[in-house]
């Protein structure tokens, strides 16, 4: 499969291209088809964003337009599983729940509450979760950009849960980091096992990519004591002022030099 960045670069070289392009096993992510529409009001010639197979047959130019981009919905995401695991209970404004079906019903099974209109996100999350088991598939399966978050949440989850990574390698090194904060997860090839605690314990841990790093700052809200997490470079790299976000909401979250 081509991956999401794969399929949006390929799709915006073809669209200058003299004849056209078929890109084969394309991503089907909303993301896809978000950038699609942009281009194609610029004057690109695409079809069949959002299905395995684009086409795309080149324009002598393309011409400027003004295009709103689509919420993020990892970084909603996220912050769904931020409250999730502190028990709180918060409204998420100027986001969309369209392309979140799987992720909010995960948060549903794990005990949460939510509300979802047409531009806002409510959940209110119960006093404890209830361990939830996944597997990440392409879209509109479980996406792998969301497994780190819930490993996160599962950890002080009730019961024990079964997470099967199947779309990237190597991509449970935050569990390590996990365990420094007195998680219980064990690891076998692309599946992780994780036993939910009562508590988890404030320590310096370490970023490895950037949803891993997510997955820290979350289990660092509800650790007792301080977590230092180093290496955020890669945190910056998806979201915009998440110290002051979660401080705002009520966290205490600082970033030092």
């Amino acid at each position: 499969m081509v991956t999401v960045t794969g399929t949006e670069n390929l799709m915006m070289a073809a669209c200058l291209a003299d004849g056209e392009t078929v890109i084969e096993n394309a991503a089907r992510e909303p993301e896809v088809v978000d950038l699609a529409n942009c281009l194609v009001a610029m004057g690109a010639r695409i079809s069949g964003a959002g299905t395995d197979v684009i086409r795309i047959r080149g324009v002598a130019r393309l011409s400027g337009t003004t295009h709103r981009i689509m919420p993020d919905r990892i970084e909603t995401g996220t912050y769904l599983c931020a409250a999730a695991a502190t028990g709180g209970e918060v409204r998420l404004t100027n986001t969309s729940a369209s392309y979140l079906d799987i992720v909010i019903d995960k948060l549903m099974d794990a005990g949460c509450e939510i509300e979802a209109t047409r531009d806002a996100i409510r959940l209110k999350a119960p006093p404890r979760l209830t361990a939830v088991s996944l597997r990440t598939s392409p879209y509109p399966a479980f996406p792998t950009d969301m497994q780190a978050q819930f490993m996160a949440i599962n950890t002080v989850a009730d019961g024990t849960a079964v997470i099967r990574e199947t779309i990237f390698e190597n991509r449970y090194m935050h569990a390590v980091e996990l365990i420094r904060l007195g998680a219980d997860i064990k690891i076998d090839g692309n599946t992780a096992v994780v036993r939910g605690k009562a508590r988890l314990d404030g320590a310096t841990v370490m970023a490895t990519d950037l949803r891993a790093s997510a997955s820290l700052v979350i289990a660092g809200l509800v650790a007792q004591g301080e977590t230092l997490v180093d290496r955020i470079y890669h945190l910056d790299r998806g979201y915009e002022n998440l110290d002051q976000k979660l401080t705002a909401l009520g966290a205490r979250v600082r970033r030092v030099k």
